[in-house]
């Protein structure tokens, strides 16, 4: 098998070049006119920021949104426009950058996440959902395993929703993305979500396109079926537009997350 195939997104989606220029100019559009608090800092790194999106009025709880891109590229400032649904209804949405491979290991990096979204919750009251794209899916993911969170924020997580997720990191050992990864089989296990048991009563739904890569389809399959967790295949999606239902106050999933 060939594995660097296997999770190549960009070769198989028509036009992806152009996905990542547009993705940053929406968002810089969306900060233009929303109500932001840009760089809240929840650790001492360059990168270790976030932006904070407010709806008007008091917030029905907290959205933490997390990007992808193989834990080794993007940062918050691509994807601030995917948080106008859950702004637009009510919540507010904290966006994170993070550290990025080879500068620091996948185990590092969920490490900075939890710090983020424990910031993150000391500015917003209420229910909190974790969404994650991606690697970002792996990352939300990871959140909901024992000792990851501190239990007092742990508390307050209703839902976890890993779109398009990473669940079990050993195939991308195979990769060549693993010069940069170093991922080894101790970690590969440690930070594997599938190999992990969630929060009890935490909601999980993963998401994923129809039209993904195979790859993509089985790993979310396989934390679904490890989870015992909700599962929705959405027609006609690829790994790149399959977020686009954040984007939309009116999307199913908005409505369903936000409501």
């Amino acid at each position: 098998m060939d594995w660097d195939d296997a999770y190549s997104n960009g070769a198989y989606i028509e036009g992806a070049e152009g996905y990542p220029p547009r993705w940053e100019q929406e968002a810089a559009a969306f900060r233009d006119c929303a109500e932001a608090e840009l760089d809240v800092a929840y650790g001492d790194g360059e990168r270790h920021k976030f932006d904070l999106f407010r709806p008007r009025g008091a917030a029905k709880g907290l959205l933490v949104f997390v990007h992808g891109g193989y834990w080794m590229a993007f940062d918050k400032s691509y994807w601030s426009h995917f948080a106008r649904g859950a702004v637009e209804r009510g919540w507010a949405v904290a966006l994170p950058s993070y550290d990025l491979a080879p500068d620091v290991r996948i185990s590092e990096i969920t490490k900075q996440i939890a710090a983020a979204v424990t910031r993150a919750c000391t500015l917003v009251h209420g229910p909190v959902v974790l969404a994650g794209h991606s690697a970002g899916g792996h990352l939300v993911a990871r959140m909901i395993c024992d000792g990851v969170l501190p239990e007092d924020v742990a508390a307050r997580v209703s839902r976890v929703v890993p779109i398009s997720p990473l669940a079990d990191l050993r195939p991308l050992m195979k990769t060549a993305m693993n010069v940069k990864l170093q991922l080894d089989a101790a970690e590969s296990d440690a930070e594997s979500p599938m190999w992990q048991a969630p929060r009890a009563g935490v909601g999980v739904t993963v998401l994923v396109g129809a039209a993904e890569r195979p790859a993509f389809l089985d790993q979310a399959r396989w934390l679904s079926e490890a989870w015992d967790c909700d599962l929705v295949v959405t027609g006609g999606r690829h790994h790149f537009d399959v977020i686009d239902a954040f984007a939309d106050p009116d999307s199913d999933m908005a409505r369903m997350l936000f409501s």
